[in-house]
Formats: C-alpha cells, sequence, structure tokens
C-alpha cells in the first residue's frame, strides 16, 4: 500500500474536508516550548517529528535521523536526498495509520501532537536562493498587452525558454507576516519619476518548489530527470510594487519593486503526495530543446484561490471575497523544466533553494492571478463590497489557497498563506519626494 493509497485511514480524527489526510503529510516549521521544530500536518494537529525521532522511532529507517528530524528547519531533511523522504514519509504514514500502537507503546502519543490551528508557524527551511519564474502564458499574454499595446504580447524568447530572475531569499517570510508597502521610484509623467511609497502594491498567486541537493555537475540535469530533485510545493505570494517596477525594469527586469517580500506558505506538500494528481502538460509550440524536453505528465492539478479582505470588512466580520481562481495544470513551462533551465548554465541546485511558477492566470478574466490583470492596472476597478480597489490598500489582507482532487484519490490541500499590508515605514512614509 502506498502512502496515498485512499483506502488510508489514520487513528488520529481527521475531518471529512480537511487539507490533511493521512495521504498528504506536509511538512512545516513551529513553534513549541519557545523552540522551533519541524513536522507533520495531520486533521488538526501537527506530529512533532523530533519526539519520534527521540523516541527511537525512525533510527532503523533513516540514518541521522534524530539530527536530521530534531532540526528547526528542513533543510538536513533536503540535503539527505530522496532516499530519506521517502524513508520519513513511509515512516511517519505507518506511525499514524489506522491500528498502529507504537506511539501508544512508545507512551508519546499524546506528547507527540500539538494543535495545528494555535500553533505558531515559522518559515519551513531556509531559502538558500530565490528563483521566479513567468510560466503561464496567459499572464505573460495580459501583462504585454497591457504594458505593450499594440505590439505582440509576447517577447520571441518566451517560447523557447523559462524566463525567470534571481530574487532576494533574505525577503522570503512567513505566512502571516505583516507586509509593509515599499517605497521606489515611480514615474510620475514621462522620464520624471518621484520617490515614495507605492500606489500599485499587488499580489501574485503562485507555486513554489524547494530542492534537495542537485547533481554535482548540474549542467548534466535534463529536465526528464529533474523531478528526482524536488521536495515538494508550497503556495507564494511574491507581491509586487507595480509603478516601482514599471519604473525600474528597463533593461534589466525586476529589482526593487519585487524584492521586498515574498510570502512563503506554511506547508511543503512532497512531491510524492502530489502523484495521483499529476496530469498531462500543455502542449509546447515550438518543442523544447532536448535538456528541456520531458515526460508529457509533468503537470499537477492544483486548484488554486486568492481572498481579499479590507480592514473595515475584517472589522464587520464579512466573510473575505474571492477575487481570483485558477490552476496550476496549466503553466506553460513545469517545474521540471524550470529546474532543467535553470542549471542549463552549470549552476549549482542546492538543498533549500526556493523556485516560484510566477503569476498563475487562466484564460477567463476570473481565474487572472494579480491585481494588474484583475483591474487592467487599475482601468477596471475591482468591486469590493461597497468600496473598490484597483490595487492594494493599507489593512487590506489576502489569502491564498490551494487544493487537489482527483477520480479516485483523497483530496489534500495546502491550507492557507495570509499577508496584511501595513503603512509604509522610514523615510518613505514621510511623503519626502526626490525628483531627477
Amino acid at each position: 500500500m502506498t502512502t496515498t493509497d485512499p483506502r488510508l485511514r489514520s487513528w488520529l480524527p481527521v475531518p471529512a474536508d480537511s487539507d490533511f489526510p493521512i495521504q498528504n503529510l506536509p511538512y512545516g516549521a513551529f513553534e513549541r516550548d519557545a523552540t522551533v521544530r519541524i513536522g507533520i500536518a495531520i486533521g488538526d494537529r501537527i506530529f512533532d517529528l523530533a519526539v519520534a525521532a527521540d523516541a527511537g522511532l525512525f533510527d532503523a529507517h533513516v540514518p541521522e535521523a534524530r539530527r536530521i528530524l530534531g532540526a528547526a528547519e528542513l533543510n538536513p531533511l533536503l540535503e539527505a536526498g530522496p532516499g530519506a523522504w521517502r524513508a520519513v514519509r513511509a515512516r511517519a504514514s505507518e506511525l499514524l495509520a489506522a491500528n498502529d500502537t507504537v506511539l501508544h507503546d512508545a507512551r508519546i502519543a499524546e506528547g507527540a501532537f500539538v494543535s495545528r490551528p494555535r500553533a505558531r508557524m515559522r518559515l519551513p527551511f531556509a531559502v538558500r536562493d530565490f528563483v521566479d519564474f513567468y510560466s503561464s502564458i496567459e499572464h505573460a499574454r495580459n501583462v504585454g498587452r497591457i504594458l505593450r499595446p499594440g505590439t505582440e504580447p509576447l517577447l520571441p524568447n518566451w517560447r523557447y525558454l523559462p524566463v525567470g530572475y534571481h530574487g532576494r531569499a533574505g525577503s522570503v517570510v512567513a505566512g502571516g507576516t505583516a507586509v509593509a508597502r515599499p517605497c521606489g521610484q515611480r514615474e510620475i509623467e514621462p522620464e520624471v519619476p518621484r520617490f515614495g511609497p507605492t500606489e500599485a502594491l499587488d499580489f501574485e498567486l503562485e507555486i513554489a518548489f524547494v530542492t534537495g541537493e542537485g547533481p554535482q555537475r548540474p549542467a548534466t540535469l535534463r529536465a526528464s530527470d529533474a523531478r528526482a530533485a524536488i521536495f515538494g510545493v508550497a503556495l507564494l505570494n511574491d507581491w509586487s510594487a507595480r509603478d516601482v517596477q514599471a519604473w525600474e525594469y528597463r533593461p534589466l527586469g525586476p529589482f526593487l519593486g519585487k524584492s521586498f517580500a515574498t510570502t512563503l506558505g506554511p506547508w511543503v506538500v512532497a512531491l510524492e503526495a502530489l502523484e495521483p494528481f499529476r496530469v498531462a502538460a500543455p502542449v509546447q509550440d515550438p518543442p523544447p530543446f532536448a535538456h528541456l524536453a520531458t515526460h508529457a505528465y509533468e503537470a499537477y492539478d492544483v486548484a488554486l484561490e486568492a481572498t481579499l479582505a479590507s480592514a473595515a470588512m475584517r472589522a464587520r466580520g464579512e466573510a473575505a471575497l474571492v477575487v481570483t481562481r485558477t490552476n496550476f495544470r496549466d503553466a506553460y513551462w513545469t517545474m521540471a523544466q524550470q529546474l532543467a533551465h535553470v542549471a542549463s548554465n552549470g549552476a549549482r541546485v542546492r538543498a533549500g533553494d526556493l523556485y516560484g511558477s510566477g503569476t498563475l492566470s487562466g484564460a477567463a478574466p476570473d481565474s487572472f492571478g494579480s491585481l494588474i490583470e484583475l483591474t487592467w492596472n487599475g482601468a477596471r476597478p475591482l468591486a469590493l463590497r461597497g468600496d473598490e480597489r484597483r490595487f492594494l490598500e493599507d489593512g487590506d489582507e489576502v489569502v491564498l489557497r490551494g487544493r487537489c482532487t482527483a477520480p479516485g484519490a483523497t483530496s489534500i490541500g495546502f491550507g492557507e498563506t495570509r499577508g496584511v499590508i501595513v503603512p509604509a515605514v522610514g523615510y518613505g512614509a514621510t511623503g519626502a519626494t526626490s525628483t531627477l
């Protein structure tokens, strides 16, 4: 029986609609007794892996299990490689399965769990490098039409390689962290900028993947083999200051308009848990180069949504508004192709590297994954229960969610990742400006 078998049940109570049945078992980092530990979500609880490892319950399955599972972050597990990833997941599934009594026999069944809703989550791993891609063809077309009206929306290179940029690993924050409105230069009239807080703050609905240690000769990493280096995936919100970005990106691309904050979801879903939801990737035309060629079934059916609630809505107790629903399966470039592209020039793939999909948008207007598309750069304001939004305002809260369903499989989810916009801090908050 595999770890994703729909017949599996846990001895722990798991609500029928939970994102975290025993078939999922995603990893996260949480605070407990003034320390940070790694654990696995199941139902409304977190399985504290350090407790089980200290009791010797992983010793026969994973070399150095106590060191790896007693860490404050997932990086030691990422470094241990695919064999250890499979072994930890399989052993955890055994310990949590119905009729298994090992945790009770070891007298740690109570101490090995904490309440998930009450837990304070931290970044699940220390991010070493961060790359963000531009892998949704609908998003790329929309942005092209907005920023370069009357021209071909896709630039000539887009269908030949996964376009991306290197971000700042140090600005990746855990879900729930407040996002301060960034300051930067904005073009207020042709070729005349002003410095101050952004007036076009946006969210980006994304999926991210994290890698373990890659091959010693990274240029040999082909897309057909790249999945072996991918540990798992998580929700990602790569916030963007559109007006800052529009002024600075020529000619080198995103910089300060993107580097102020990137919110990573608290739960990393193992790639193995996504196997029942692997589907055919979009047909690519022209065919990719040989090192980017891969198996046709390299996409994943992950339904995604983003909600928006103003401070006034939350004060009134009103439900957040769903502003978009889209799906990861429609991304033109797959994770395996993205990773192969990163390594194709000789760059090393390391444990703890984070790769964002870029904004994920569908073809329908209500499936666009960012406000720049949903409001067409502010020209078509979004109705928000007695208010409207062109871009995010202070006090707004954005929540991302993801869930997988497929015939014959147990549905799993990613939980949620939240971010609230707070006013700009520092000299930019005073309204001081500078023109050139």
